[in-house]
């Protein structure tokens, strides 16, 4: 197992730094070719994030220690852990994701697809019979929709038939007719027939997983919603007659204002009173059926630029300012466009789009003799799909389920991830289309990892932004063993540093470096300074933590003034007394201010940061040693 995720990882290490022809070597560091173009895009990404621009020559400097860094990681084995391997895999697939063009595209479309029927509301009348609790019996239902069609369409009343044979709930109060209805509103499956039936006509009986269903369409209209702005003064909860006076009166005196050219949105932000003020007051576009009355009506009715009069509702007093009217603009409307497509059946649609697309792409073959071999080995267990026949003929099967991409191949035991034991079948053929549905998920995730390491080959802004997030992992592993972490652990090595360090350590203020020690109350504290006079120094802490337990809290400090309210109390005799909510009561159990570090503890912060400059320079002087860079210099002439 270790040996093949060696490979793997040496595979993936190549794939990723190979580079198209025509890309020159810049540099060679530890045996590995650095092109040219992986320099320039780290470089020219470098310069868009600094302040202060760099020289090629100080980025060069830089980047060579960069690489020095990796090649110390790659030494280590650190890219060949499987911690290392799956956080990497998860990156590759997001990462990768952005350069599906087939599923971006696709993706795309569905989305400009809703946007349009967004833009139109059809008219429309509903009819629904249950599904069936078999294949035979939800056939049958299908069957008895057509047969209600036949009778529509041979001039039968709509509602009579509704009221006789549907089994949608709001028939009794809408006898079929659902009005204007616009996308997004039902499931994709449903929205389809909407938008795809013509005035005046009956679509075909149609199933979703709420039941079989048909519709009429009797009118498509453009939408037409309003955006707008508003300022609001609340009710108060249970207002009186003259507290909403009171609110009459702030909401003419803000009208005043608007009047005399105030601006909208900056008094929406001082006053108004819902969520929408920190905003400007803005409701963003909204439609018919949304805003209570007569909200509504006068939104609608406003013309585009107009501030309504002050008006109200139950809700308090408002002014309106009507933005425009229509429709939203896609990029206002797409996000929820994007949540409802990632939740619905098109999220499928698009999944099996983008396998169908990599299918034929990468020649992608399920072995023709499959089907056989499922048939003859059900056969040798009986004709029953159980454990044992998932145990003797599918589990450690060599055998080639499918192929791609030229020499690529899964074998038959890899569908023992996929295969549930427990499931049960009437017949064998049942068993058969079962299992061979659970080919797709396994062939999904070979192609579309395949892909990813083809995208490598071809993308160069791919394979470097890859390598880039590769090499940055293994960069801050290597970095935190070499340096952050180590400087932590070596405690003699800190102890020491501080020791011939010890004057550059030093505080321009007194500190308080004790413990504090607070109580519940002053029963328990006084009982707290009787046990303090007569337990051993040693075990102090110790001892009072296991016998009042919950009832004290002991925090070890090394603090300036300032930094801590319970030191500027009690230590440097400051402030008020600290409210501290369950502790009341609070003395310095030991400890006192000092006007300098007595120990390397006191200033630790301080000492590890400067220990690990020391070790990141002696890291620095290793890594020199051990993989000096072979720059051309021809080459780095080209950097653009």
């Amino acid at each position: 197992m270790k040996a093949k995720l060696l490979i793997s990882s040496l595979l993936l290490g190549t794939a990723i730094l190979a580079i198209a022809k025509g890309d020159p070597v810049l540099m060679t560091i530890n045996g590995k070719d650095i092109k040219l173009s992986e320099f320039e895009y780290l470089y020219h990404k470098n310069n868009q994030q600094q302040v202060e621009k760099e020289t090629l020559e100080q980025y060069v400097d830089r980047f060579v220690l960069y690489k020095q860094k990796v090649a110390d990681a790659e030494a280590a084995g650190i890219d060949t852990t499987e911690l290392f391997r799956k956080e990497f895999e998860g990156y590759q697939k997001d990462l990768a994701a952005p350069y599906m063009v087939e599923d971006t595209t696709y993706h795309w479309q569905m989305v400009c697809e809703a946007y349009d029927r967004f833009q139109k509301e059809v008219d429309i009348d509903h009819f629904m019979l249950p599904l069936g609790t078999s294949p035979e019996t939800t056939q049958a239902s299908i069957n008895r929709m057509d047969s209600i069609r036949n009778c529509v369409l041979a001039g039968e009343n709509w509602e009579d038939l509704v009221a006789k044979y549907s089994s949608d709930q709001s028939k009794v109060r809408n006898k079929g007719h659902y009005g204007f209805v616009s996308a997004g509103m039902f499931p994709y499956s449903f929205e389809n027939e909407v938008y795809n039936t013509a005035i005046g006509a009956v679509s075909n009986p149609f199933k979703t997983p709420y039941g079989i269903h048909m519709i009429r369409v009797n009118n498509v209209r453009d939408r037409n919603d309003v955006h707008a702005k508003h300022i609001l003064k609340l009710f108060p909860q249970g207002a009186t007659d003259e507290q909403k006076a009171v609110c009459k009166q702030q909401i003419d005196s803000i009208y005043g204002l608007l009047k005399a050219g105030a601006n909208f949105e900056e008094l929406a932000k001082a006053e108004s009173q819902d969520g929408s003020a920190r905003n400007g007051g803005e409701l963003g576009w909204f439609g018919r059926g949304r805003m209570v009355q007569p909200f509504e009506d006068i939104a609608f009715n406003l013309a585009d630029g107009e501030i309504s009069e002050p008006f109200a509702t139950k809700f308090g007093y408002h002014i309106i300012k009507k933005v425009a009217h229509g429709v939203a603009p896609l990029s206002e409307v797409r996000p929820s466009i994007e949540n409802a497509i990632s939740r619905d059946e098109r999220a499928n649609l698009i999944k099996e789009r983008r396998l169908t697309d990599l299918k034929k792409k990468y020649n992608y073959r399920l072995n023709p003799t499959f089907d056989k071999y499922l048939a003859a080995k059900l056969a040798e267990n009986g004709n029953k799909y159980d454990s044992t026949f998932i145990a003797n003929s599918i589990k450690g099967s060599t055998m080639q389920l499918f192929n791609y991409g030229g020499k690529q191949s899964v074998a038959v035991g890899e569908l023992v991830k996929q295969l549930n034991p427990k499931t049960r079948f009437i017949t064998v053929d049942d068993a058969k289309s079962y299992i061979l549905s659970c080919v797709e998920p396994l062939a999904d995730k070979a192609l579309s990892d395949y892909h990813a390491r083809e995208l490598v080959k071809s993308n160069p802004e791919y394979r470097n932004l890859l390598n880039e997030y590769r090499d940055g992992m293994m960069l801050f592993e290597i970095s935190n063993r070499r340096v952050w972490k180590a400087a932590n652990k070596d405690t003699v090595g800190l102890e020491n540093y501080f020791a011939t360090h010890r004057a550059d350590y030093t505080w321009d203020e007194p500190h308080f470096k004790g413990i504090i020690l607070s109580a519940k109350n002053d029963s328990i504290l006084n009982l707290v300074k009787a046990d303090a006079m007569v337990m051993s120094s040693d075990t102090l802490t110790d001892g009072l933590h296991h016998k009042y337990g919950n009832d004290i809290r002991m925090e070890r400090m090394v603090v300036k003034k300032g930094e801590n309210t319970l030191a500027d109390y009690l230590a440097f005799h400051e402030g008020d007394k600290p409210e501290r909510k369950g502790y009341e009561e609070f003395i310095i159990l030991e400890g006192g201010v000092i006007a300098q570090p007595e120990e390397m503890a006191d200033v630790r912060g301080a000492v590890t940061s400067d220990y690990q400059d020391v070790l990141e320079q002696r890291w620095k002087e290793e890594l020199a040693r051990k993989y000096p860079a072979k720059i051309n210099k021809k080459v780095l002439k080209q950097v653009k």
